[in-house]
């Protein structure tokens, strides 16, 4: 049993136990290229969670993780076989409900670790963040975290080489051969301005690739995916550290 995982705890131990943070993986099921599987963005988030975790609980920090929530926003997806989508709304109403119990049991500090680029906390965090004044309410994106560029050649932001070296290391098992694997090309749309990142429509996933994947993963490595995870779950865990350590009432200076 690792104390700081909340799925493996049990009540004789939870009880006697006084939690600083609680973490709440978040992810999607949804396709990856043609190799990789449905299940990537929430076994990328489970396991940046935990190890990340395990780094703050043994410098002292009491952190719980929180069974990852294992679907996502999928709406410009909705043609994909078994693409799940969860509204935001519903999220919304899974959020809230988890943030009553931890504001309700004095555990006042929540971050979301997001694992899928559709998926939004932001907004939801504002208006739940006044209804809940005591909780101290964050989220980061984990894939975020790092310039990817002193460990990946090739950009590319689903299903990629960062994301196929990930899995490679995490669960090769699950990884198709080399030869099955979609080259990951993006159709880019044609009012340019939406490409630019100042102004934003969703896209739909079917038209711009033919593989769902949107970066090339060919040179993906076990190797690369080791060492970026290796580098995420130090910056997380000390992310961890950090607003364990944080007093809510004196933020700023």
């Amino acid at each position: 049993m690792r104390p700081y995982i909340l799925a493996e705890s049990n009540w004789k131990e939870i009880k006697k136990s006084k939690f600083k943070l609680a973490i709440l993986p978040w992810g999607a099921t949804e396709a990856h290229n043609f190799h990789l599987p449905y299940a990537t963005d929430n076994i990328e988030a489970k396991a940046i969670a935990e190890a990340s975790a395990k780094i703050a609980w043994n410098n002292g920090s009491k952190v719980i993780v929180l069974p990852t929530i294992p679907f996502g926003v999928n709406t410009g997806q909705t043609d994909i076989l078994l693409d799940i989508n969860l509204y935001p709304s519903t999220q919304f109403a899974i959020l809230s409900d988890i943030i009553e119990v931890l504001n309700r049991q004095g555990i006042y500090k929540l971050l979301i670790l997001n694992s899928h680029g559709g998926n939004d906390f932001k907004t939801m965090l504002r208006e739940l963040g006044v209804k809940y004044p005591k909780m101290f309410l964050s989220t980061c994106n984990w894939f975020q975290c790092l310039d990817r560029k002193p460990y990946f050649d090739e950009p590319g932001d689903h299903a990629d080489e960062m994301e196929t070296s990930l899995i490679l290391y995490l669960d090769p098992k699950l990884v198709l051969p080399k030869i099955d694997w979609g080259k990951g090309s993006e159709k880019k749309h044609k009012i340019k301005y939406f490409s630019e990142g100042w102004a934003w429509t969703e896209r739909k996933w079917s038209k711009i690739s033919e593989d769902t994947g949107v970066g090339n993963p060919a040179l993906a490595t076990k190797a690369k995916g080791e060492r970026f995870f290796k580098a995420v779950t130090n910056k997380i865990g000390n992310l961890f550290i950090s607003l364990c350590e944080a007093d809510i009432n004196n933020l700023y200076h």
